[in-house]
């Protein structure tokens, strides 16, 4: 499994990767702004594009953490 396999899976293996749900946001986009949008699944794609929005906030907060946290211990074996 490659490095980007590995990031594009959450610990559960339910959850989409940030790519995975990036890309999928992208679809969803290109759908709604089509010049003929399916009103049918119109309210069942707006959730599931604000259920990946969410998926890749947390992700983006995650890695912020993570980053602040290696800063942190670079900082501390450095004094």
């Amino acid at each position: 499994m490659s490095t980007e396999e590995s990031n594009d899976r959450s610990s559960s293996g339910t959850e989409p990767g940030y790519a995975s749900a990036m890309a999928e946001l992208e679809q969803i986009l290109e759908e709604l702004e089509g010049e003929d949008p399916d009103v049918d699944l119109l309210a069942d794609r707006v959730e599931r594009a604000a259920t990946l929005i969410e998926i890749c906030r947390r992700r983006i907060t995650n890695a912020g953490i993570q980053v602040e946290r290696v800063v942190a211990a670079l900082e501390s074996d450095a004094e």
